[in-house]
């Protein structure tokens, strides 16, 4: 029941608020007329009725004394049957009287009109009584009026007293009709009030619905067009078969609309191309570019700041910019961005550029500039334009530069001290100096030297690798350089007591290359295999074809192995027995300067050879990998493009082959 209270509220409460404040002041002024009316009616109503009740409780009163005292004689003579004719006459003489009842002291009715008792009396037969008040006998000498309602209109009951010489008889109960007259008035009257409500009200209704219809509709049309025309929506048309002055002003309204629906039209074209430029001009630029009102709601947001700040996914236009940039960049920009929308001047602030480091997904460094938006006559700000410049590489470069410098100086300075000092000892106490002595401290600059000169020529070949020099590339046979560089390292193996071997597949093709860069990358990788190993140990080069994953199939009388290679990839390992590398040293072992020996402090290097090693073979579109283990020994390992030929011979299967492995493969096929 609540619940259906509640949706009849609401239903009432949205059908008013439809309307205007007009209306609602009219239906209340309606509603006030006719309720002062109607309540006019019923108070003059209520007066004439209680005026005739007031009549009819007088008259029975006096009927009911008269009455009573014409038949207080013949009840105390118990002459019922003079009672009953003169009651029988006096009640046919009138119709104000409704009933005429006779009871005793005690209340028990023995004669009444109209009234009936039944002949034959038992233990079953009802006594009728008179229900008198509880105090009639205190008053028992007044007549008692009290009105009751009935099927036939209001009764008023009259209980007179029946005393003969001051003896009680009982009591004269007397019921009396209400004057039609008054009745019908009444009736006449209340029928004729609910007719003027209704009218009143039918009026109001039908002056509403032509109101509606003639008036407040067109109206309502007019100003849902005009907010339409307000917000670009120049098609709206309001059609109305309407005459007069409202006629007319539809008809402006409807040729307003037109023209500026052409307008629209004549301009939209050049609006778009316009819009597309721009939007083409910031959407490219390489810059971040974000645009914001006084409130910090973004208006514009080019990809390259999505990107930057990680917005690509997520519709950031409209919302508050402090809520969506990293707390790196909020906490800096908050207290700069409150400054310029409070800083009234339209004079650019000093300190408007910022470098902050983010960190959320990749860590970037990226220069911010703060610009204020004027408004046409550059009285007042607009908005704030935030130019978002991505400088992580420019960072890292100069640190890269100052890491070079730092680490050239420092490794220049020591061969150089040495050499000054053996050099100025022999200059200044070279008579004092035996000839071995002598001999020694020449060969100590001369060893320097030969350091210093490895140095630069180290820094040259790094320089060159990094610049964007072109390389011409071959085809190169892997054997020739591995052998040259076996050779050149041979003797120094056979001091060392290492053996120095190498095994390369049978029938290997030649590789895309660089003949100097790969024997510069094998001289470096077996030097280094050599430097680190221990006498009794071994430094081995390795070469094989990687398997193919869908040979072609073998004709069944071939006498060859023939397969093709779509992979196009030759492995080539250089592996040692010697100390090994740290896990923790792996990752930094190619950066530029890094040497083992800063730990060890047993060998001497520039700490470049790895370095140029991995810059050479990426310049050979590949990459080189290591797997080591200190104390077992250490695997350099690359990958190089076949030269492209359509098939060559093999004289035992790559199946059968025990250096072939699979395609792809992230690790060498063997380790030492």
């Amino acid at each position: 029941m609540l619940a259906l209270l509640k949706y009849i509220r609401e239903i009432f409460a949205n059908w008013w608020s439809e309307f205007t404040l007009q209306t609602r002041l009219m239906a209340a002024a309606t509603l006030i007329v006719s309720l002062s009316m109607s309540g006019l009616t019923f108070w003059a109503v209520n007066t004439i009725q209680q005026d005739a009740r007031l009549n009819d409780t007088r008259f029975g009163r006096d009927l009911g004394l008269l009455l009573a005292a014409n038949v207080a004689p013949q009840i105390a003579e118990n002459n019922l049957t003079e009672v009953a004719r003169f009651s029988q006459r006096f009640y046919s003489s009138t119709s104000s009287v409704r009933y005429m009842l006779y009871a005793d002291e005690t209340g028990k009715i023995f004669f009444g009109i109209p009234f009936s008792e039944s002949e034959v009396k038992n233990s079953l037969t009802i006594q009728r009584r008179i229900q008198l008040p509880d105090n009639y006998a205190e008053h028992s000498e007044l007549p008692l009026v009290r009105q009751h309602i009935t099927p036939d209109g209001e009764v008023t009951d009259v209980f007179v007293p029946l005393s003969h010489e001051g003896n009680n008889l009982g009591v004269l109960a007397i019921g009396i009709n209400p004057n039609p007259t008054v009745v019908a008035s009444s009736n006449l009257t209340r029928d004729v009030t609910i007719a003027v409500f209704i009218s009143i009200w039918v009026m109001v209704i039908l002056g509403a619905v032509i109101n509606a219809l003639t008036i407040t509709r067109p109206i309502k049309e007019l100003l849902v067009g005009v907010k339409n025309i307000a917000a670009g929506n120049f098609k709206q048309r309001v059609d109305l078969p309407q005459g007069g002055e409202l006629g007319e002003l539809i008809s402006s309204f409807n040729d307003m609309a037109e023209r500026l629906e052409r307008y629209e039209e004549q301009n939209i074209e050049e609006l778009t191309a316009e819009k597309a430029k721009l939007e083409t001009l910031v959407s490219t630029i390489a810059d971040g570019a974000v645009l914001m009102d006084t409130s910090f709601q973004l208006v514009l947001v080019n990809p390259t700041a999505r990107r930057i700040f990680g917005w690509e996914n997520i519709e950031v236009v409209g919302e508050n910019l402090l809520h969506h940039l990293p707390a790196s960049v909020t906490a800096e920009l908050t207290r700069p961005l409150y400054q310029i929308v409070e800083d009234n001047t339209t004079a650019e602030r000093e300190g408007n550029e910022f470098r902050i480091t983010l960190t959320q997904t990749t860590n970037r460094t990226v220069r911010i500039l703060l610009t204020k938006v004027l408004d046409q006559y550059r009285e007042s700000i607009k908005g704030i334009a935030m130019t978002v410049q991505d400088i992580t590489r420019e960072v890292e470069l100069n640190e890269a530069k100052s890491q070079f410098i730092s680490n050239v100086s420092h490794e220049l300075r020591t061969p150089l001290f040495n050499i000054k000092s053996f050099i100025e000892t022999l200059h200044e106490y070279g008579e004092d100096l035996t000839e071995n002595e002598r001999r020694e401290f020449l060969d100590t600059a001369n060893h320097e030297t030969d350091r210093l000169t490895r140095l630069v020529n180290d820094v040259l070949d790094l320089s060159r690798l990094e610049s964007c020099r072109i390389y011409h590339f071959e085809p190169v046979e892997l054997d020739q350089p591995i052998e040259q560089t076996l050779r050149t390292y041979q003797l120094n193996a056979k001091d060392k007591g290492i053996e120095l071997r190498q095994d390369i597949a049978p029938n290997l093709p030649p590789v895309v290359g660089h003949y100097d860069l790969l024997l510069q990358v094998f001289a470096n990788l077996v030097g280094n295999g050599l430097k680190f190993t221990k006498s009794g140990g071994q430094v081995m080069i390795r070469a094989y074809l990687l398997a193919d994953n869908s040979p072609e199939k073998i004709p069944e009388d071939s006498h060859t192995s023939v397969t093709p290679y779509p992979s196009r990839q030759v492995r080539v390992e250089i592996s040692d027995t010697g100390i090994g590398i740290d896990l923790e040293d792996q990752q930094a072992i190619f950066d530029r300067f890094f040497r083992v020996e800063n730990r060890v402090h047993t060998l001497e290097g520039t700490g470049l050879g790895l370095s140029i090693v991995r810059n050479i073979i990426e310049k050979h579109h590949s990459q080189v990998h290591l797997v080591s283990e200190v104390g077992v020994g250490t695997t350099f390992w690359f990958d190089l493009d076949v030269y492209q030929e359509e098939k060559r011979v093999i004289e035992q299967s790559p199946l059968e082959d025990p250096l072939i492995v699979t395609q792809g493969s992230s690790t060498p096929a063997s380790v030492l």
